[in-house]
């Protein structure tokens, strides 16, 4: 399956702690590394190890960590078409305590490509399914090339702008940052997909199929949760890109989000084909 993601990198330094500190409070990092991160990144790479190839459309910043987050991806597999800002890459610094749960605080905005940057946005007529985390109303429109398109809730109101029909949205039944409701994209998309991290989630689709899942176990020893709702999006728009049935897709989705648990953040546990 040919696959890509249109989105955003955040530069992340990750901290291990006892406990997300409290207000006033000093606590010391137990282990601690760098890595690009971000939800498009994160999917990116997760839709590059189903599918055994993949292309990431962003933009980054024109700087050290801009450029060496566009290398370190290219060294894991991704094949990288950024324009570059004159402003700095974003970037996160994440806590992930002694349960594995990540806390993140974001420095700078979010990047993501515009659909007049000269990137080879025509090879996506080729792809099989791309997923859309960041962009102008313009690259959704250049994203709706593929055959299965899959978005993220966050930022919707750039996919309604773009008035695009969407094969899926991938919202949240608890971040209220990622809610979607009945009428904030026209024409509505054909499969809503509402995630409750440890709780599985729910799906619809416009033509009346409901169905939920349970969240899969993790297959080992957590040692964080950083990137696993991601992880879950690229299994998702992975299964709905190869014909599966959503409730099928979801539930690779499901277990791409558990493997992601048990390795380093962000990439060092996602699923792979065999697994």
């Amino acid at each position: 399956m040919r696959a890509a993601v249109v989105g955003h990198v955040e530069w992340i330094e990750f901290g291990r702690v006892d406990h997300v500190p409290e207000p006033g409070e000093i606590i010391h990092v137990t282990e601690s590394w760098q890595a690009p991160g971000g939800g498009g990144a994160v999917t990116a790479v997760q839709l590059l190890k189903l599918a055994g190839d993949a292309m990431f459309y962003t933009a980054l910043g024109d700087d050290e960590l801009g450029h060496r987050a566009k290398r370190e991806l290219e060294e894991l597999g991704l094949r990288v078409h950024a324009a570059f800002r004159p402003e700095p890459q974003r970037r996160a610094f994440v806590h992930v305590d002694s349960d594995g749960e990540r806390t993140i605080t974001v420095v700078g905005d979010r990047l993501g490509p515009r659909a007049d940057d000269p990137l080879p946005w025509e090879e996506l007529d080729e792809t099989d399914a791309v997923y859309f985390t960041a962009g102008d109303a313009g690259a959704v429109r250049e994203a709706r090339r593929t055959g299965t398109l899959v978005a993220t809730a966050r930022g919707v109101e750039t996919v309604a702008e773009a008035a695009v029909r969407l094969d899926a949205l991938v919202a949240s039944s608890r971040d209220a940052g990622e809610r979607y409701e009945e009428g904030d994209l026209d024409p509505p998309p054909d499969r809503v997909v509402r995630t409750a991290s440890s709780r599985g989630g729910e799906f619809e689709t416009r033509a009346g199929e409901r169905g939920s899942w349970e969240a899969t176990p993790a297959p080992g020893p957590v040692s964080d949760v950083y990137g696993c709702g991601d992880s879950f999006a690229g299994g998702l728009t992975f299964g709905l890109g190869s014909g599966l049935p959503v409730a099928e897709a979801v539930e690779l989705g499901a277990r791409c989000g558990a493997a992601c648990a048990t390795g380093r953040a962000p990439f060092g546990g996602q699923l792979r084909p065999g697994d």
